[in-house]
């Protein structure tokens, strides 16, 4: 298994200039304990399914699991996935060393967040922290998309 390494922030500013693509998400949630999610995933035209570990003490670093699978699997595995669905888009912003973060605009329950994420090599890699960027909430569990399904922004 990979280990994912992320922080996650909340976004205070206008991202959207620094653009370099976007993409549609759609995904579910087989299970969503803690100790393992298994996500179901539609991201533009290709299928996802994806097993996630429990996150380390600071919410950082975790095992990540993921394979492709056809677009009509992950449409019939969404069928049977647990109530709530989350819906998004991903934006790519380029980070100056090379590193890129995944902003993620999220709609229906969740609508009016937006967080920002950044895959690094290792828990205390440094990154340059753009003026849009606002609060970290690494390891904060309301900010999980398997929590956002459950207990969605709208309802905070």
């Amino acid at each position: 298994m990979a280990q994912e390494i992320e922080r996650k922030f909340l976004v205070k500013g206008d991202f959207k200039p620094f653009v370099t693509k976007q993409t549609r998400i759609i995904q579910g949630y087989l299970s969503s304990v803690p100790e393992r999610t298994v996500r179901v995933r539609i991201k533009g035209d290709k299928g996802f399914l994806t097993i996630k570990g429990i996150g380390n003490e600071s919410g950082a670093s975790r095992y990540e699991w993921e394979k492709e699978i056809s677009v009509e699997d992950a449409k019939a595995l969404l069928q049977i996935c647990e109530p709530g669905v989350i819906d998004k888009t991903r934006y790519i912003v380029p980070e100056k060393s090379g590193l890129k973060f995944e902003v993620d605009e999220f709609y229906g329950d969740n609508e009016g967040l937006t967080l920002a994420e950044i895959e690094l090599p290792s828990e205390d890699h440094p990154f340059e922290k753009p003026d849009w960027l606002g609060e970290e909430v690494t390891g904060d569990v309301r900010y999980f998309n398997s929590m956002l399904m459950k207990n969605p922004f709208k309802k905070w």
